[in-house]
């Protein structure tokens, strides 16, 4: 089995739980305006490497894992477009007790029978989904996005009925994603879910922009900046209020 991957990160420190052992996946439907890594964008382009290969590393660094109580997490891109790679692979990493995570931004889900039943088999060995929510507006998400945010929540609210794991990220973009009444949709929407157990702001920064003009692309947001530590603390309460898991 092989999978196509962006790049490998072996100490990854905010992705899950732990120290983690990060894949990118290379692929993605949505095409976000502070995307930092607009070079996973494209599907098929990037490395293919097997899954005894990822082991094969993983294995050199499992002491620094476990005695973080951090595992493997495979983002991307959007790792939901690589289900049978996943499933292989997680597959491997639970014979080893490795704590596995996804994430995801939920942009490719489906209700297809074929997606859902891989889907399904995939969370049997998957221990925590990291769900980037990008906006609660569907009209702002499309704008953010240039994809609808339906299919998005249909997903978390599949998640809620199996009681996955999951943390909910959101990124705060100053302008776009910090209004408080999207927050508060947003933190009303947490709350009709049953298995968030952390939530996330993450501050919207510049660190990718140089990538999209190695591309030759026009980075959407040159004008905003990243937001203050008092609008982040901020929409962390509005939305962590509103979770009853927590």
């Amino acid at each position: 089995m092989k999978g196509t991957i962006h790049s490998i990160e072996t100490f990854g420190t905010v992705d899950g739980p732990g120290i983690r052992y990060v894949v990118f996946t290379q692929g993605c439907l949505l095409r976000c305006q502070y995307c930092h890594n607009p070079d996973t964008w494209v599907i098929g382009r990037g490395q293919d490497i097997t899954i005894e290969e990822i082991i094969r590393d993983l294995q050199s660094y499992l002491p620094y894992l476990q005695a973080s109580n951090g595992g493997i997490t495979v983002s991307g891109g959007e790792p939901l477009l690589h289900l049978d790679f996943l499933i292989s692979l997680f597959q491997e990493c639970r014979k080893l007790g490795v704590h596995t995570a996804i994430d995801s931004s939920g942009g490719c889900y489906s209700a297809d029978p074929r997606f859902q039943t891989k889907l399904s088999e995939l969370m049997q060995y998957t221990d925590l989904i990291l769900l980037d929510i990008k906006h609660i507006d569907d009209e702002a998400h499309r704008k953010l996005t240039g994809k609808s945010n339906q299919h998005i929540l249909q997903f978390a609210r599949w998640l809620s009925e199996r009681k996955v794991p999951v943390w909910i990220r959101h990124v705060l973009v100053p302008g776009i994603t910090d209004v408080r009444q999207d927050l508060e949709r947003l933190a009303d929407f947490i709350q009709t879910l049953d298995n968030v157990e952390r939530i996330e702001v993450l501050p919207y920064h510049k660190l990718g922009v140089y990538k999209w003009k190695t591309l030759g692309l026009e980075y959407p947001l040159e004008q905003v900046e990243p937001p203050t530590q008092e609008s982040v603390a901020l929409a962390a309460s509005i939305l962590n209020r509103a979770n009853r898991n927590l």
